[in-house]
């Protein structure tokens, strides 16, 4: 018998409790259903009310705003249409059309929120509102229309006389706007306040009607759930203690029976799945032995992990002993031939040949160095592309060029061949030179006299393709696999440069490209390497 099975029969066992006691069930839920709607109801009306009071709060609060920036806005304009009289006909006209434009959408507003709190708290608390709003807006168009009148008719040097603008300036700004804007915002703010009382009010209201709900509620509550679990106490006690039983790995223990009908069918339930929980401990104790018996195996499998890394670890140390050796040939060159040089009597000739020694050792050392350094950042995670659009012609005549002067004087010959279905592709240029020329290096390394090394190109608007063939010996099948290994190195694993440096550096490069870089044999003999990149314009 399956636990899961167990455990639904004991959940069906329970679900029959309420049936024991259904007349005393009812009566109670009838009185928690009755609580819940009144509570319900209250926080229902409560939250109306209050949004309500919050709405129309929100609307007085922006038309106070609202008359406070249109007298702001109003007094700016007028200080503006003054100093176009002063100043003369056409000053500050794109302030002034700004002004307008604010002092119109202002109104505008206003009058759609004075509608709304007039629909919302009737004529009798917003009285005048509406009204002298449009009042103010004549008032505020006569103001203008006078200003616009006078500047049309006098010149700047007889302003200071006329008494039309001094009686536009003093009785009809200074009186008249600057009553009625004033009285706007006091009959404003004495709304916010009535609001604000109003939701104050309600508030108080509220926290009585819960006080008092809670009073009455709270004690039939506690009384009915007294009640309950009194009646249900010792049946759910000895489920309890099972529970707690099963729940420590006790499986040996069973529930009493002998109370009523319902609670012995719960009783029998659980003790059939304390039987089968047994049941499944045993099966778990197997699991565990065969658990045990794959960890083993997978410590095996770490075990030979961490010797592979040990021998990766001593193909480093190998490969760092070469370097050294690499790092010490062209210094011991350079240091004997400067001695020597400076023990003897050097002509310029000879000083020449000793210089170009040096120079060349030189070379081969900053080489090195490069090399090393690259590989430095690239384990770092610090190598950096710059991907651009590049002409794809002329890219490969550069590399052409360039492969073709490394060939010079060598007997090997070179081949390429394009096939560009796309004029363009994104890459970093410098980088992928840099791959092609480590890939055609490599080839003129391992290419028999007169043999042919062929680069061809392919490209579409989705992919970019690079392959490098030479005729050479090819390579063993077990090194093809680790020629792209950092620090790899094996006399015939054509791993580039002769140090184990190159196809690291060039499948680092193709890696950053988020490209793909292979190698395999050819027949009848030979090397292909090819470098994929995707075409992607971003």
């Amino acid at each position: 018998m399956k636990p899961n099975w167990q455990a639904r029969r004991l959940f069906n066992a329970v679900a029959r409790i309420p049936s024991m006691y259904k007349k005393k069930l009812t009566i109670f839920a009838m009185v928690m259903a009755t609580l819940l709607v009144a509570t319900s109801a209250l926080v229902a009306i409560s939250s109306y009310t209050t949004r309500a009071n919050l709405t129309q709060n929100a609307i007085a609060q922006s038309l106070l705003q609202e008359h406070l920036l249109l007298s702001s806005v109003s007094y700016r304009l007028f200080k503006q249409l003054t100093d176009e009289l002063i100043f003369g006909k056409g000053a500050n006209q794109a302030e002034v059309r700004n002004k307008r434009k604010i002092i119109e959408s202002s109104l505008l507003k206003i009058k759609t929120l004075e509608a709304q709190q007039r629909q919302a708290l009737g004529e009798q608390v917003t009285k005048g509102s509406v009204e002298d709003t449009e009042a103010l807006e004549q008032l505020l168009d006569s103001i203008i229309s006078d200003f616009r009148v006078i500047i049309a008719q006098y010149s700047q040097g007889d302003l200071s006389k006329e008494s039309r603008i001094q009686y536009l300036l003093e009785v009809t700004i200074d009186n008249q706007f600057r009553e009625a804007i004033n009285a706007a915002v006091n009959r404003q703010s004495k709304v916010v306040t009535y609001l604000e009382a109003r939701i104050d009010a309600t508030n108080q209201s509220i926290l009585g009607y819960s006080i008092l709900l809670a009073t009455l509620s709270v004690p039939v509550v506690i009384y009915g759930c007294y009640w309950l679990l009194g009646i249900l106490y010792q049946p759910l006690q000895s489920i309890r203690l099972g529970a707690e039983a099963v729940a420590k790995g006790n499986y040996d223990y069973r529930i009493p029976r002998g109370f009523d009908q319902e609670f012995d069918d719960i009783a029998s339930a659980f003790n059939t799945m304390a039987d089968a929980l047994n049941n499944q401990q045993q099966q778990e104790k197997q699991y565990q032995q065969q658990l045990e018996y794959e960890v083993g195996q997978r410590t095996t499998a770490l075990t030979e992990a961490n010797n592979q890394l040990r021998q990766n670890e001593s193909a480093r140390r190998e490969f760092l002993a070469d370097i050294s050796h690499e790092l010490r040939t062209p210094i011991t060159i350079i240091r004997g031939e400067s001695q020597v040089t400076l023990r003897q009597k050097a002509d310029n000739d000879t000083l020449r040949e000793t210089l170009s020694i040096v120079l060349e050792q030189s070379l081969a050392l900053s080489k090195l160095v490069d090399d090393l350094l690259f590989i430095a950042r690239t384990e770092a995670g610090k190598l950096r592309i710059a991907p651009a659009a590049q002409d794809l012609s002329t890219f490969v005549s550069d590399v052409e060029k360039r492969a073709s002067s490394m060939v010079t004087g060598k007997p090997v010959y070179l081949t390429v061949s394009a096939e560009l279905q796309a004029e363009t592709a994104v890459f970093d240029d410098e980088r992928i030179r840099q791959v092609l020329l480590i890939l055609l290096d490599n080839a003129i390394g391992h290419s028999p006299d007169k043999g042919e090394i062929v680069l061809s190109v392919y490209a579409n608007p989705a992919a970019i393709r690079f392959t490098v063939t030479d005729q050479g010996t090819g390579m063993d099948e077990q090194h093809i696999k680790r020629v792209f290994e950092r620090y790899f190195s094996a006399s015939d694993s054509r791993s580039g440069q002769g140090n184990g440096l190159g196809l690291a550096i060039a499948k680092a490069i193709t890696d950053a490209h988020q490209g793909t870089i292979s190698a395999h044999n050819v027949e009848p003999s030979g090397c292909c390497f090819t470098v994929e990149l995707p075409n992607t314009r971003s």
